[in-house]
């Protein structure tokens, strides 16, 4: 599913099942697509400094190369959601395959750092109508957003554009643990945290934001 920056309201009353912004009026950080070595340091280590706690949808494939950032992230008491072992997009697969790439991050998650993972995001944002019955008998909840800032393309100008005009009180914005955003990620982040700062807005956590 396309949308500009913040999806319409009658896509978010028709999936109203799936969670598009925050529920206390606060702004939450999420990352799609890490961890990778190139970014997911540079990320924590900001977070970290702006003592804010953020929601990290992690690929599977990552999870199995890169299990020390994992446990970074784990240890400094941020959240994984569940984004695929492969990154493929759902509406190309069969039902099995889709079933696959959700059940064995859940399990690896669980397996390897005995994480129970609660939250889900499907790659590129794209879902299919049977999509939420697979996540209710999994007790996964889908988490989209409404501010995608465009980080992907390495163009911080995108980015600025994006934050300055549709940043909300309760944003669930993503940016990309990746590396075609590698080189702007870290302005990205304090831009927004600076932007919040300016309309006296409030930075959130996962436990609070989400339902």
């Amino acid at each position: 599913m396309r949308y500009s920056y913040n999806p319409p309201q009658l896509i978010k009353k028709i999936f109203s099942g799936y969670q598009w912004d925050t529920i206390n009026d606060k702004i939450l950080f999420t990352f799609d697509d890490g961890p990778i070595p190139e970014t997911t340091g540079k990320i924590l280590s900001l977070l970290k400094e702006y003592k804010i706690k953020a929601l990290f949808f992690c690929v599977g494939d990552n999870i199995k190369k890169y299990p020390q950032l994992v446990e970074k992230i784990l240890t400094e008491e941020h959240s994984i959601g569940n984004h695929t072992l492969h990154h493929r997009t759902l509406k190309n697969l069969n039902n099995k395959a889709i079933e696959d790439e959700i059940d064995s991050v859940t399990l690896l998650l669980k397996k390897e750092f005995n994480y129970e993972v609660k939250y889900f995001r499907p790659p590129h944002g794209r879902f299919t109508i049977s999509l939420s019955k697979k996540l209710n008998e999994r007790n996964l909840r889908n988490v989209m957003w409404s501010l995608l800032t465009y980080d992907y393309k390495n163009d911080f100008k995108l980015v600025k554009f994006a934050v300055e005009n549709h940043l909300n009180k309760n944003s669930i914005i993503v940016l990309h643990d990746s590396l075609k955003s590698k080189n702007i990620i870290e302005d990205s982040i304090k831009l927004i945290i600076e932007k919040t700062s300016e309309l006296h807005l409030e930075i959130g956590e996962p436990a609070g934001c989400l339902r």
